[in-house]
């Protein structure tokens, strides 16, 4: 079974490897041949998947399916949210967000935040299911860790004392954001095994 993935993001991409069967195959945009840029113009994290999905399959006509992850930080009013991937400018680099939230957390006792990540799904008739994960924690002090991507060397889950990025990837997809709305469409997957439209 093939799955279009909606990202050029090499790291996203081996993150949803890791968790899909063998006898699959991830494409990404790379793989289509897709090397423009997405504009990402929705309001909320769900609204841009469905950007990226319907964006991929009315270029391409085949079943994919797209996310959009932000960070939610309490004390920051819900940033950087929406913005996570561009927060410290619009070419910013995974250490210049990080260095950012960093600086705009100094001096704040409440720490608590949430990665949420929403995956937009386009079956082969055009037909759209939506699937969120999330995942609570707390933002740290320091980068920790050198694992992951984008803020997870400032992120520790709950429950846990390691951050993201001190995390094995297999420990990280257990539990994850993206793992949780991932299995979710996996899951769907299995329900309508064997039909052609999946």
């Amino acid at each position: 079974m093939k799955i279009v993935f909606a990202t050029s993001n090499n790291h996203k991409a081996s993150e949803i490897r890791k968790m899909i069967p063998q006898n699959w195959e991830l494409l990404t945009l790379v793989d289509l041949g897709i090397t423009e840029d997405i504009p990402e113009t929705g309001a909320t994290l769900q609204e841009n998947a469905e950007i990226k999905a319907n964006y991929v399959f009315q270029k391409c006509h085949i079943p994919v399916f797209a996310d959009d992850t932000g960070l939610i930080v309490d004390a920051l009013d819900g940033r950087p949210g929406v913005f996570s991937a561009r927060y410290a400018g619009e070419y910013a680099t995974y250490l210049e967000n990080c260095q950012l939230l960093l600086h705009e957390m100094q001096g704040i006792a409440n720490r608590a935040a949430r990665f949420e990540t929403s995956i937009c799904y386009i079956d082969a008739q055009g037909y759209k299911r939506f699937f969120l994960g999330e995942v609570k924690g707390n933002i740290l002090n320091e980068i920790t860790g050198t694992n992951g991507f984008g803020y997870d060397p400032l992120f520790q889950p709950e429950g846990f004392l390691a951050t993201f990025a001190e995390m094995p990837a297999e420990q990280k997809n257990a539990i994850s954001h993206r793992a949780k709305a991932f299995l979710q469409l996996y899951s769907h997957f299995n329900n309508i095994s064997g039909n052609a439209n999946i």
